[in-house]
């Protein structure tokens, strides 16, 4: 593939008036988009306000809160210590955070009269950190999903409050019992924010100071922290106060302060150019601008299937990487063409984030696409639509 492969430009128009049509029909307060093929930037724009309360136009440099689009950064920063061999996959994560091992697994089932009854047993092998990064740990999220005894107790423990540290999280995690057997069940979950608390404890510094060190500073990505300074938080996009197609209230974190829980699942808040960074470091194998995070290797094992025939949690939330795709290392990887909703190759990978934040990359079209929001309630809808529209102009 040439570099810097066209896109069609005709398909690319009626991308931007679709996009636009979402700002002026009031579906999204605004949105950035951004396509990179070839290692160059071919599409760039922003749409829509900033800040719908106060009309600011969107600035091609707003802050956008990524959400779970941290995970695949902080899988990056394990996968580090794994080569620096401060690490094994297979490890125990007991080993390192001790409060983790010896745990319980809540088994539901019904009675003779019917009565749902949780009984604990014991696990029948350790969570490993390849469980964690692949989120077959057996945890949860009290906070999405159908409920459960174990979700019950999440909630009940207090242990998602914004005002608990990693450490605190890990302690709490480990009274609680698993909602799985580690290694049996795909579940969405708590494990990426315990891998934080892993780095914490191995790097005995807090997690904004380690992915400061680790990535963010070797590739200049400036703008991506967990939260935003005083002198920048003119460039935060917010959310419409009520979702305009729901009337649901949208509530997302306050990154205007330094949090307590610096969330490794969700905390951090970034820029379209700051994530091309990271991501162009995952589509090159591992190195961007002359710097090597990763080797190759790491990269293709982190971007391939780690799933097989696995199956996916019956509490949800639901299998998000959705069909066709399985899940690697941090990052949902295609297994088949046929399936997903939206076009693709096998061998994409994506992540995305809850306030509608999301970003692919496809090897096989040497495309990186990355498109950030503030409209949670609308992020499976636009997921799809964005896909199709970037998909379509591929020339």
């Amino acid at each position: 593939m040439p570099v810097s492969a066209p896109l069609d430009p005709i398909a690319v128009q009626r991308m931007r008036t679709r996009i636009e049509e979402e700002v002026t029909e009031h579906r999204i307060p605004g949105a950035s988009l951004l396509i990179a093929r070839g290692g160059d930037v071919v599409f760039e724009e922003s749409f829509g306000l900033l800040d719908p309360e106060q009309t600011r136009t969107m600035p091609s440099d707003a802050l956008f809160r990524i959400y779970s689009m941290t995970k695949p950064i902080v899988s990056v920063a394990i996968m580090q210590l794994v080569e620096r061999g401060r690490l094994l996959l297979s490890d125990p994560i007991g080993k390192y955070l001790p409060s983790l091992a010896n745990l319980q697994v809540a088994s539901e089932s019904l009675d003779t009269n019917g009565v749902l009854q949780t009984v604990l047993q014991p696990c029948r092998r350790a969570i490993t950190i390849q469980d964690l990064l692949r989120h077959t740990a057996g945890l949860t999220y009290g906070i999405f999903g159908t409920p459960s005894a174990v979700k019950v107790a999440y909630q009940a423990s207090g242990i998602e409050r914004s005002t608990v540290s990693n450490a605190e999280l890990i302690a709490g995690l480990g009274r609680l019992p698993l909602a799985y057997q580690p290694g049996t069940v795909w579940e969405y979950s708590r494990a990426t924010d315990v891998l934080g608390g892993l780095l914490e404890t191995l790097f005995g510094a807090t997690l904004d100071e380690v992915l400061q060190r680790e990535i963010f500073t070797p590739l200049q990505m400036a703008d991506t922290g967990f939260w935003v300074e005083p002198g920048q938080q003119h460039r935060l996009a917010q959310p419409f106060p009520r979702d305009p197609m729901t009337d649901k209230p949208v509530r997302l974190i306050d990154v205007t302060r330094r949090p307590t829980f610096l969330s490794g699942g969700g905390g951090l808040v970034s820029t379209t150019r700051d994530y091309l960074r990271f991501a162009s470091m995952l589509r090159n194998g591992g190195q961007h601008g002359g710097v090597r995070l990763l080797s190759r290797k790491s990269i293709a094992l982190m971007t391939a299937d780690h799933l097989a025939e696995l199956p996916k949690g019956r509490h949800g939330p639901a299998y998000l990487p959705g069909p066709g795709y399985g899940f690697g290392l941090g990052l949902a990887v295609r297994t088949h063409r046929g399936g997903p909703a939206s076009p693709g190759s096998i061998g994409d990978f994506h992540w995305s984030g809850l306030a509608g934040t999301l970003f692919w990359i496809d090897p096989n079209e040497d495309l990186i696409a990355i498109w950030m929001v503030q409209a949670p309630e609308q992020r499976d809808r636009l997921h799809e639509l964005i896909r199709n529209l970037v998909q379509a102009c591929l020339a």
